[in-house]
């Protein structure tokens, strides 16, 4: 239940921004009556006009002007509500004062990032703190990565509900998308590959696939599959794309798959290896089997790459701000009504059984479906903590400190999602 000792549930900071305000409508639309929610930012004007384009129910919403490198004034505002939601990126420029504030005042804690660096260091620097003071920091709540962490979490549950053993190879494959990504993303993106061309520590860190693992040592050291010869090995050398020789299809990289795989496996670690020690989890994009799918798939990675090293360069990275989104920017309300994401994940079993999990929903992945997810991780945490000793109800632990979307929320939050036109099934396989 909520926390009546504090005057406010909920407080959605960066509210005037473009993914803030479809959050902001999305709270407005779906939260208790009764629910306490306050607008936050650094410009009382915008966010009076943020309020305003919400309308009905945010009308009586109260205001609150506080700027992101305000440590004592972020602790106040951290203070008086139970949960904070952050959309003001990049967040390792402007997150840590924030994250620090939660951590300090027992606070729970949402926000939207898709910066290894910035969870690296909220798990080194304000995770003992939170744990002690109650706060649950919970990142990667849009759809970097709910999809991810939420769909292996509910084929994990299943395995383990039919006695099939633990998670062994897992895939999450993408097999359609429509939609952009948000600028507030890109620019997360630009500022962690500055970071990484200037930091050594750095590059190690982001190349980690267990770079999130508070308990490193006892992760796998290495990893990765056996090369090919032919066309697959000769691509293989040079961009990341494969061909599955059981259906003909050929995969590429997934834009988000370098942190959403992080953030999953930091679920199987925080959940002290639910999903198993041999789990392994890498996402791809499904690119089909014409004659075109490996030109296609190949292209994805060069492209990929491309924009990756760019950003890192001033020069290219000049270039390529004309052209890519800028933070604040986004679509009109039919495009984005136009979007749908649809995912599949498949994995086999310590037992050899094999199950696929699909998960989609008809929303614009990086905007109104962001808006969606993280909405409801605030409500979640906001109403839904409200179990006995120290499991909520649906019987996850109340995990403090920093935490993922499935290692906070779980069951709970694919329920919610559900409710909302998202699709979490899962199903055992018996063939391709």
């Amino acid at each position: 239940m909520p926390d009546r000792q504090r005057d406010l549930d909920i407080v959605l900071f960066g509210a005037t921004g473009f993914v803030g305000a479809l959050t902001g409508a999305h709270l407005a639309e779906h939260a208790p009556e009764d629910a306490r929610i306050a607008l936050a930012g650094r410009s009382r004007r915008k966010l009076e006009t943020t309020r305003a384009e919400i309308g009905g129910r945010a009308l009586d919403w109260e205001l609150i002007e506080v700027d992101a490198t305000d440590a004592p004034g972020l602790r106040a505002v951290a203070a008086r509500t139970t949960v904070l939601v952050s959309t003001v990126g990049p967040y390792a420029a402007y997150g840590k004062e924030v994250v620090r504030a939660c951590a300090e005042e027992g606070t729970h804690y949402a926000d939207l990032t898709g910066e290894v660096l910035f969870v690296r260091w909220s798990l080194d620097e304000v995770d003992a703190r939170a744990r002690e003071t109650g706060a649950a920091i919970v990142h990667a709540c849009g759809f970097d990565s709910i999809p991810s962490d939420l769909g292996v979490l509910v084929t994990a549950q299943r395995a383990a509900a039919d006695d099939a053993g633990e998670l062994g190879e897992t895939t999450l494959l993408v097999r359609s998308m429509k939609g952009g990504f948000s600028g507030g993303t890109i620019d997360s993106a630009r500022q962690q590959a500055i970071t990484m061309r200037a930091d050594a520590a750095a590059r190690r860190t982001v190349s980690d696939p267990y770079a999130l693992s508070p308990r490193r040592s006892e992760e796998p050291s290495g990893g990765g599959r056996a090369r090919t010869g032919g066309v697959v090995g000769t691509l293989r050398r040079f961009v990341p794309v494969d061909r599955d020789e059981a259906t003909g299809r050929w995969t590429g990289p997934f834009v988000m798959a370098a942190f959403n795989t992080r953030i999953v496996r930091l679920s199987n670690t925080l959940s002290d290896w639910s999903y198993g020690r041999g789990f392994r989890y890498r996402e791809v994009t499904d690119f089909g089997s014409g004659p075109m799918s490996p030109l296609l798939a190949g292209g994805m990675a060069i492209g990929l790459g491309g924009v990756a090293t760019g950003l890192a360069y001033s020069p290219t990275r000049a270039v390529l701000d004309r052209v890519l989104p800028k933070p604040g920017e986004g679509p009109g309300p039919e495009e984005r009504a136009a979007g749908r994401f649809r995912m599949e994940i498949r994995s086999t079993t310590t037992q050899g059984r094999r199950y696929r999990t699909k998960v989609g929903a008809d929303y614009d992945p990086g905007y109104g479906g962001t808006a969606a997810m993280l909405g409801q991780a605030a409500l979640s945490l906001a109403f839904d903590r409200d179990g006995d000793g120290d499991r909520d109800r649906a019987g996850v632990p109340r995990r403090a400190g920093v935490c993922t979307p499935a290692t906070a929320m779980g069951e709970v939050l694919v329920e919610r999602l559900r409710e909302h036109g998202f699709t979490f099934d899962v199903e055992e396989v018996t063939g391709r």
